[in-house]
């Protein structure tokens, strides 16, 4: 399976920090945001990794470059302007290949990755499925949840709702109808869960939303205690 990184954001609540660096160069205790992933991507036996980026692109291949620093191959989708998550997700799928692949918002961080064999069982058992996606405790900036986990699928409860992690499992499929170009995530989503094919579970390591300088600085002062 490969995995893909999105780090194509500007990252405008972390200005000025992003005014000179791509959101995932960011540092949390001293390492860089996309460092942690890499990192535990190679430990969990990964070897290709996909990276979108638009904002100072560059110098994430410059710092990063073909990835072989973590027994990595990292390719970059490069992006004039950012897709969104969709539309960087619809542009890199020539680098993706026809299998489901591994996506992780380049702007979070997790102490371990989740149970991706899990995840993959349950879409091999149910070729419906175009998605397995992560849903986490819900954080104070975003109190009420994105969706709730009904019978393992993904629905749109009122009630017990979790947050998206920002980590799934996509098959290419989900996207093959897409038109090339700016796109969100989000109302794909909804119109797949609609269908009953999204599947989820729920994460309880830890996690974190670096969306914010004051998170960043609490995510620093987290992993300065372990």
């Amino acid at each position: 399976m490969k995995a893909m990184i999105l780090a194509a954001g500007r990252g405008e609540r972390l200005r000025p920090l992003t005014d000179s660096l791509p959101k995932p160069l960011v540092k949390a205790a001293g390492k860089a945001l996309i460092a942690y992933h890499l990192e535990k991507l190679a430990a969990a036996g990964f070897k290709e990794v996909v990276i979108n980026h638009a904002w100072l692109g560059h110098k994430l291949a410059e710092l990063l470059g073909d990835g072989s620093e973590w027994g990595l191959s990292i390719q970059y989708s490069a992006e004039d302007t950012a897709l969104e998550t969709a539309g960087g997700i619809k542009h890199a799928l020539p680098l993706l290949g026809t299998e489901p692949f591994l996506v992780i918002n380049g702007d979070i961080y997790i102490d371990e990755l989740p149970d991706l064999e899990h995840a993959k069982t349950i879409m091999q058992n149910n070729l419906e499925l175009d998605a397995f996606l992560w849903l986490v405790d819900n954080p104070q900036h975003n109190p009420h949840g994105d969706f709730a986990i009904i019978d393992n699928q993904l629905a749109e409860s009122t009630e017990n709702k979790l947050t998206y992690s920002g980590m799934g499992i996509y098959h290419p499929k989900m996207f093959a109808d897409l038109a090339s170009g700016k796109s969100a995530l989000g109302p794909i989503l909804r119109q797949k869960i609609s269908q009953h094919k999204i599947a989820g579970s729920h994460s309880t390591s830890y996690w974190c939303d670096v969306g914010t300088v004051e998170r960043l600085e609490q995510l620093t002062h987290y992993i300065e205690s372990l």
